[in-house]
């Protein structure tokens, strides 16, 4: 009903006005979209609207929230603690250590990590919560039809094998070009309580997590 909507009618709608009047009423991609239905049921993928009771609840407080995202695993996205660790990806050996002591002494608490399944920090973090018999979840800045970087995909099966979760706002078949994940950066800053930067260049992406995890 919706995309046979007259556009003058959709306009009319408060949050619609004439250019996404004119998208919806000009889109007809449907054949993507049936490719994309038929990704999600093969894989077991769970789409979460943003009205889904499974939908991190604590992303509700961004004002640009994801209206979807895209779900792969068991962690609870709405956990009662969820810590972001993220970091430079040519870590050094002190972030290391301070990366696995940190997730070792937060272990008792059952806190979920969440970080970004890139080389460095992530990875650690990702690695140390395994270790430690916690939840982790990767937030990804592409499809979930593969995993970046491709070293990761082993790590990657270890986190859903273990009781964690892939979340990605793109839709499948999305490439992990380099604007993208400043865009995910702020899903990880969204959906938890904390963000916790383990070590960083002054202008390392990892910056940007923790401004918007300040504002």
């Amino acid at each position: 009903e919706i995309f046979h909507a007259k556009r003058s009618f959709l306009e009319k709608i408060e949050g619609i006005g004439p250019a996404r009047a004119t998208a919806i009423s000009q889109f007809n991609d449907f054949a993507r979209i049936e490719e994309e239905i038929r990704f999600i049921e093969k894989y077991s993928v769970q789409p979460l609207f943003i009205t889904d009771p499974a939908y991190p609840r604590r992303l509700l407080n961004c004002t640009d929230a994801p209206v979807m995202l895209f779900y792969k695993g068991s962690a609870d996205l709405n956990a009662e603690r969820m810590l972001a660790v993220i970091g430079s990806r040519s870590h050094t050996e002190y972030a290391r250590q301070v990366t696995e002591k940190l997730i070792a002494e937060l272990a008792p608490a059952g806190v979920c990590i969440v970080s970004g399944l890139a080389y460095g920090v992530d990875a650690l973090a990702h690695k140390a919560a395994l270790k430690h018999q916690l939840p982790t979840v990767g937030v990804l800045g592409h499809g979930l039809n593969q995993v970046y970087p491709a070293e990761h995909s082993g790590l990657a099966r270890d986190m859903l094998q273990q009781g964690g979760g892939l979340l990605t706002e793109f839709q499948s078949q999305t490439i992990p070009d380099k604007h993208n994940f400043p865009i995910r950066n702020r899903v990880v800053a969204g959906m938890c309580d904390a963000v916790l930067v383990v070590e960083t260049g002054i202008k390392g992406g990892s910056m940007i997590t923790a401004e918007l995890a300040g504002n």
